[in-house]
């Protein structure tokens, strides 16, 4: 466990302080709030109210699993109460917004993977890449921005994966 401790520090260091630039203060700035609850939220369900046919199935799949993710999140989080990096370490630098509950897993990256994982089964795959590639980025702006250590946004995305396959299975189109 100490190659995975000195692992998370590293990436998290890197992350945060070596690729600190002004420009990526701006995009992480906002794609960090892709993975926040008014996004989330805002997008599963207008996915489940407008969209037509298989979409609005999605949409609602979107929702549940968004809900369920949410709750093992929380679970996990008052169960393994790890601190946050910028609470813990002396050398990172921290976002606007320091967050006073626990670090793991990472409830933005959850939040987005479990509402991206639905629309997989649907999207094209030049979407769907897209729409991976946005769910890392939500996971890495967490990173770089001081919240989260790496294996909090890994652990994060797989239980939003882990959700949104579930319920889609669950919840067949």
């Amino acid at each position: 466990m100490h190659w995975l401790k000195r692992f998370d520090h590293r990436v998290l260091v890197w992350c945060n302080r070596t690729m600190s630039h002004a420009a990526l203060d701006r995009f992480f700035g906002f794609i960090t709030h892709m993975g926040g609850a008014a996004f989330t939220i805002i997008s599963a369900l207008m996915i489940a109210g407008f969209a037509a046919g298989d979409w609005k199935g999605a949409g609602l799949q979107c929702a549940l699993a968004l809900t369920v993710s949410h709750l093992i999140a929380v679970l996990i989080k008052k169960k393994v109460r790890r601190l946050r990096p910028f609470r813990r370490l002396s050398d990172v630098r921290v976002g606007n917004f320091p967050l006073k509950d626990y670090s793991f897993p990472s409830g933005h990256t959850t939040a987005i993977f479990s509402i991206v994982t639905p629309l997989l089964f649907l999207a094209p795959p030049a979407v769907s890449m897209l729409m991976i590639a946005l769910a890392v980025l939500v996971g890495v702006s967490r990173i770089y921005w001081g919240y989260h250590y790496p294996t909090d946004c890994a652990a994060g995305g797989a239980i939003g994966i882990a959700t949104g396959i579930a319920v889609a299975a669950f919840l067949t189109i």
